[in-house]
């Protein structure tokens, strides 16, 4: 309430004059009914008061005469000051005489004698009064704008909207807006909340040099991280700090305060909105036997957490890592006893094991995400790369088939189309012992394939973001070395929404957005750290490709029920002999 006072104050230094005026007529009018009141008693008034309505207009003609030709600095001093306290009184004592002189003549008289006398007074001190609290309330609002941080908004939409109202109505708030740009020409000249649209993308160092302004806040929740780093670039040309809204597939409630947060790499490097059908996805997972494997890796805990919050039978989580389970479970539930059937510790190498629990517990629905992923490594230890992906994969597939598992997702990756490496030739075959068990199978088994998740253990992201806190140097393989990169709860979403369309033998392949440069994210994440840190490159390592694809060239890509979710046939294991043939040969078995 305060708040909103206090603008009101302000608003008012802008129409002095009439607001002057206005505020003194009210002095005048309460003054006058007020005593009125009292002298009366307040019994039985009502027709004087109807007669005090004549000499109230008379006090507001009084008035408006003595501001406007009798005291010419009515208005010119400062609001508070000495000078217009004088001035002040000279108009009250100007305008006292003709409510005087109309209360003597006007019959029947308007005002009691003695209510005249002490009204007189009384409106003096609401005049002054209106006058002391305007000028505590300005003084208040100006020094509290002096801590505040200057902000400008991109974006005009419902974003900006929602923030823009927040900054201005939370008493708690450390932001001054003081401007908005957004790219579209009809927006401009708009009023947000009273912040008014000043230009676009091409106007934010004119407008932030205009306005003072300190940050530069993006409020476009749908933003993808192309924007955000055009954005992210212009601001850091001009020295503004940046901030981000949260996602829309983020936000549960409208925007608070609270969700304006600093850049983050997600934001800069795999930001995009995933949309996804949920009553196709319940209609999968609620209610059935729910099965991950690798329910501890970083794509793997995820998923759990999703699918806990789908509502399944059961969700039961298998890692050969027991410390990995303790963590998935912790962030799950709050506890990490470990005293759940649902935690189940086993190797998928291990097809006795696999076969144990498959025929125990009888999950419906399997998520198989568990492999060894690390390029490099496999590349020097080719057979352990066969024993996980390729055999340990085969083992649960053996093992659904025989319990007869409704749904099996295969996470795959990209580098399975048109491999160079041990991890894409083993997660290729896998794909294809999916479908050769979807040709045979009642069940639906699919491969989902996808680039790289930011923030996987092991990954660049994490990489990078250690080399720069121990002071560099950044080891980047080629400056012209591309990926593509997701979030990890993206991913799963649309792994989740995969699992819902998917058709037997199929692999659909998830839209990453365009692919990124690693030596432009290496300078991004240099240049956000204020630290000065080289880049040394080391040359691409064997079996890693320049660029990913996510389509391989002998297969036909379709959309179908999603636009980020191409389809393909898989192929079945077996069937291209020479491929086969080209995969044992690379390694040593």
């Amino acid at each position: 309430m305060a708040d909103i006072t206090q603008t009101i104050a302000i608003r008012l230094l802008r129409f002095r004059n009439v607001a002057l005026v206005a505020l003194d007529i009210a002095a005048w009018s309460v003054a006058l009914i007020l005593a009125t009141a009292v002298r009366l008693e307040f019994v039985g008034a009502s027709t004087d008061f109807m007669r005090v309505s004549v000499l109230i207009m008379v006090a507001a003609a009084a008035h408006v005469l003595a501001a406007v030709i009798v005291v010419p600095s009515y208005s010119l001093n400062r609001i508070g000051s000495g000078g217009d306290a004088e001035a002040t009184v000279a108009a009250w004592v100007t305008a006292s005489f003709p409510i005087v002189l109309g209360n003597l003549l006007i019959t029947p008289r308007p005002v009691p004698n003695f209510a005249l006398l002490l009204a007189v007074p009384t409106a003096l001190l609401i005049m002054l009064g209106f006058r002391s609290g305007w000028r505590r309330l300005y003084d208040r609002k100006v020094m509290r704008a002096s801590d505040l941080k200057r902000v400008l908004v991109f974006g005009a939409g419902d974003g900006a909207e929602q923030i823009i109202r927040a900054m201005k109505q939370d008493p708690d708030s450390i932001y001054q807006p003081v401007g908005a740009l957004d790219d579209s020409d009809t927006k401009h000249g708009r009023l947000i909340h009273g912040v008014k649209v000043l230009g676009g993308r091409a106007d934010i160092a004119e407008v932030a040099k205009q306005t003072q302004a300190e940050i530069l806040l993006l409020a476009i929740p749908s933003a993808n991280s192309q924007l955000v780093g055009k954005i992210d670039d212009v601001a850091v040309a001009v020295g503004l700090e940046m901030l981000v809204l949260p996602t829309t597939s983020e936000l549960i409630n409208n925007l608070r305060l609270s969700d304006i947060r600093e850049l983050t790499e997600q934001d800069l490097l795999g930001r995009a909105e995933v949309e996804v059908d949920i009553q196709q996805i319940t209609g999968v997972i609620t209610g059935k036997s729910v099965l991950v494997t690798g329910a501890g890796g970083s794509i793997g805990s995820e998923l759990c957490r999703q699918l806990y919050n789908l509502a399944p039978k059961r969700l039961m989580m298998l890692d050969r890592d027991e410390s990995a389970l303790h963590a998935v479970q912790l962030s799950i539930e709050g506890k990490a006893l470990l005293d759940t059937p649902d935690l189940i510790v086993g190797n998928i190498r291990d097809r006795e094991r696999m076969l144990e629990i498959f025929e125990n517990e009888r999950p419906e629905v399997v998520f198989h995400t568990a492999a060894l992923k690390h390029l490099t490594l496999l590349e020097n230890h080719p057979d352990e790369g066969v024993k996980t992906n390729v055999y340990g994969t085969r083992n649960l597939l053996e093992a659904a088939e025989m319990v007869g598992v409704e749904r099996f997702v295969n996470v795959s990756t990209d580098k399975a189309a048109d491999p160079t490496s041990v991890l894409g030739r083993t997660k290729l075959m896998a794909e294809r012992l999916t479908a050769a068990t979807a040709a045979r199978s009642a069940g639906t088994y699919v491969s989902v394939r996808f680039g790289n998740v930011l923030g996987s253990r092991g990954s660049v992201l994490p990489t990078f973001r250690s080399q720069i806190e121990n002071g560099g140097p950044l080891t980047v393989t080629d400056p012209d070395v591309t990926r593509y990169f997701m979030t990890i709860p993206e991913a799963v979403r649309l792994v989740l929404q995969a699992s819902a369309i998917g058709r037997p033998g199929e692999i659909m392949i998830l839209d990453m957005g365009e692919p990124v440069k690693i030596v432009d994210m290496a300078k991004r994440l240099i240049r956000h750290s204020g630290k000065r840190i080289e880049i040394n490159y080391t040359g691409l390592r064997p079996g890693e490709k320049m660029h990913e694809i996510l389509v391989a060239s002998d297969e036909q890509g379709i959309k179908r029920e999603h636009d980020r979710i191409t389809h393909t046939m898989g192929q079945m294991a077996g069937e291209d002999a020479e491929s086969d043939a080209t995969l044992v040969g690379r390694m040593t078995l």
